[in-house]
């Protein structure tokens, strides 16, 4: 690949993943912070990827992305069924 279209998708990786961050702090709901998370962990692992790192990218996406925001998910309905309130 051409060395500019791969620092332009690095950038776009970058700003993504920071952008995504920024949304899961100032989120007011809960959920809406969850989802900005696994979001940031899919552009972490997209980043990984064109580092030319799949094992490492491989992980991410499993853990960061999917894993984590299953366990988030799961902890927040918890709460809230223990609660009896919506968030």
């Amino acid at each position: 690949m051409n060395g500019t279209l791969i620092f332009i998708l690095n950038t776009l990786a970058v700003c993504g993943a920071v952008a995504a961050a920024c949304v899961a702090v100032r989120a007011e709901k809960r959920i809406d912070s969850v989802i900005a998370l696994a979001a940031t962990g899919s552009f972490i692992a997209l980043e990984f990827i064109l580092l030319q790192a799949p094992d490492v990218a491989i992980a991410e996406a499993s853990v960061g992305a999917v894993l984590s925001t299953v366990l988030f998910i799961i902890a927040l309905r918890r709460v809230d069924t223990e609660k009896g309130e919506e968030k």
